[in-house]
């Protein structure tokens, strides 16, 4: 009995070896997020600076659900030029804390990407899907843990999902189906993945329409319910970008123009490592692997006297897909191009069309998931070699230190911090928002409602902790306020070419800049700077209804420049001081 309960151990842990590290990893990651909580080293680049001060914003001023009113940030916006009430990632900020909804957020992008491979997968493999489903589970845990854009992580992780829907309504075009394709735009978003889903859509219902000779009725179906769906779930973004006449700050965007080779050339870093927003370690384990098969592949194709069939290899087309969008990627910046196409189309002026892009690190994933269940059915040696492929895929994204990854930057700074006695110089997630020291300033003021402005730190950081900003970082706001504060920063973005550059040929950050440095803004405990003068325009920043400076340096032209300073203020740990100036007059 004992040989047969070992036995039927060993075959269980054979069978199912691949939940111990999926488990695992998800245990460590709440453990060190939730255990460190707030004194977690979270990613700052279009994150802490964005999305979660966006969130606050709306927790802050109780503006989830509302309509017709302004968010205080850059003058006050609109509340329809954020995030949607209607996605289950921002509707995990109104049920919970900033901080533990964006942990929380992390964790279900895990269990989405899982999810959505396993799905997709299940209905490619039909009876084989027990044989594969060891490494099924796996890609679908690599995909699930690349560190993508955070607040868009659910889109990203969901792709699979939604190709999953897509096959169901073609094989099995039911209601059920239709109705969990509507609700689809729940977990993803429409200018970073919605359209381009939509465009992939309309170039399968004619491929399959031309093939089959006769309309794909069941898939135009899915097209217009698809679409309806995003319309419902992000109308507030519809109803600014198709009914609203004022202009915006996309109308001025200038984007580059590149040379030829330039544009080859950030074609071929795409395709090697991606971009920051979706950075999936590709080119460590599964490029290489991919790579390797390739070659293998069609010389085996050649060698049999089968080139035809190197045209209809589902691996080649996944390839071929891979770089069609790095194509537009690069392309994208062949200014020819993009003149004709928002001239075409002129709502896309200023919008990204080369984020098609973002769906590579699941086209990387699903090759690499096509080689090894090929692997599974070449014998147990090509099966062990397959659980070593993709166990060092997953290792490669869990220890790259990439942007977006919160666990390694956490684990890291504790440690060194632990080793070594003290802290590294950036600044956790707690030290970063200040909250205790912005709430003792705005007592010490009396703030009440005051328009204000930061220098040397992130408008956010303000925002997060409910004082209203002239200043402020969005994608998409009226380009007469961008006119408006450039008057404010005229003195210092005049002084420096790349500011001035910045600021006019995008204008997405409304910040108080250098007149010496192209930039003071600091996330760290240390503020780098080579001038502690204040170039602004005190009398613009007046007329916008102006009233306090937060800075991370104290100015040597502060009468000059017409400000008292109220005071000086340390956190209790002193990572950081902030002084608070009235601008007189």
């Amino acid at each position: 009995m004992r040989n047969l309960m070992k036995h039927k151990w060993f075959m269980w842990l054979t069978r199912y070896w691949f939940l111990f590290p999926i488990i695992g990893f998800v245990l460590l990651t709440a453990g060190v997020m939730f255990g460190f909580g707030e004194h977690s080293y979270i990613a700052v680049h279009d994150n802490m600076d964005l999305f979660l001060a966006q969130y606050q914003m709306l927790k802050n001023t109780g503006a989830f659900f509302k309509h017709g009113v302004e968010v205080p940030f850059l003058g006050g916006v609109s509340r329809d030029l954020l995030p949607s009430e209607l996605s289950l990632y921002s509707l995990l900020y109104v049920i919970f804390p900033t901080y533990t909804a964006y942990v929380l957020g992390l964790l279900l992008k895990i269990g989405l990407g899982i999810l959505s491979v396993w799905l997709l997968a299940k209905e490619l493999c039909g009876e084989k899907y027990k044989i594969y489903r060891p490494v099924i589970y796996m890609v679908g845990f690599a995909y699930g843990i690349i560190y993508f854009f955070p607040a868009f992580g659910f889109a990203f992780a969901s792709i699979p999902l939604c190709v999953w829907l897509f096959l169901k309504i073609y094989r099995q075009p039911q209601v059920r189906w239709y109705l969990a394709l509507f609700a689809y735009p729940l977990v993803s978003y429409f200018s970073y993945h919605g359209m381009f889903i939509l465009g992939y859509l309309v170039i399968a219902i004619l491929w399959i329409s031309i093939r089959e000779k006769r309309v794909a009725k069941s898939l135009l179906g899915a097209f217009f319910v698809l679409a309806a769906g995003y319309v419902v779930c992000e109308y507030r973004l519809f109803g600014q970008m198709l009914f609203s006449d004022v202009v915006t700050i996309r109308s001025t965007m200038v984007n580059p123009s590149l040379s030829l080779p330039e544009i080859v050339q950030e074609i071929l870093i795409v395709w090697k490592d991606s971009i920051f927003h979706a950075e999936d370690v590709h080119s460590k384990v599964i490029m290489p692997v991919c790579g390797v098969y390739f070659v293998i592949l069609n010389l085996s194709y050649v060698r049999k006297k089968q080139a035809g069939k190197i045209v209809q290899e589902p691996f080649n087309l996944l390839m071929a897909f891979i770089l069609f969008n790095c194509l537009v990627y690069g392309l994208y910046d062949f200014a020819p191009l993009r003149t004709f196409v928002e001239t075409i189309v002129p709502p896309l002026q200023g919008w990204q069309f080369n984020r098609t892009i973002f769906f590579n690190p699941f086209l990387w994933d699903m090759a690499l998931l096509l080689i090894l269940v090929r692997l599974y059915d070449r014998g147990i040696i090509a099966v062990w070699a397959a659980n070593f492929i993709v166990c060092a895929a997953v290792l490669a994204v869990i220890l790259a230190p990439t942007r977006y990854n919160d666990l390694y930057a956490t684990c890291h700074h504790r440690f060194y911090a632990y080793n070594h006695g003290t802290e590294v110089d950036a600044l956790d997630y707690e030290q970063f928002y200040a909250v205790k020291l912005l709430a003792r300033i705005k007592e010490d003021i009396r703030y009440d409602g005051q328009w204000a402005a930061a220098y040397g730190m992130h408008p956010a950081i303000l925002e997060y902790n409910g004082i209203a900003t002239l200043d402020g970082y969005l994608g998409f706001y009226a380009q007469q306020y961008k006119d408006d504060f450039r008057k404010i920063i005229a003195p210092a973005i005049e002084r420096v070419e790349a500011s001035r550059i910045y600021y006019d040929d995008w204008g997405a950050r409304a910040y108080l800049y250098s007149g010496t440095d192209e930039s003071v803004v600091s996330s760290d405990k240390t503020v780098y700077a080579t001038d502690d003068r204040l170039y602004i325009d005190p009398e613009a920043f007046r007329e916008l209804g102006g009233t306090y400076i937060f800075s991370r340096i104290q100015f040597s032209n502060a009468q000059e420049m017409e400000l008292q300073l109220l005071g000086e203020y340390t956190a209790e740990d002193g990572s950081l001081t902030l002084y608070v100036y009235l601008c007189e007059g």
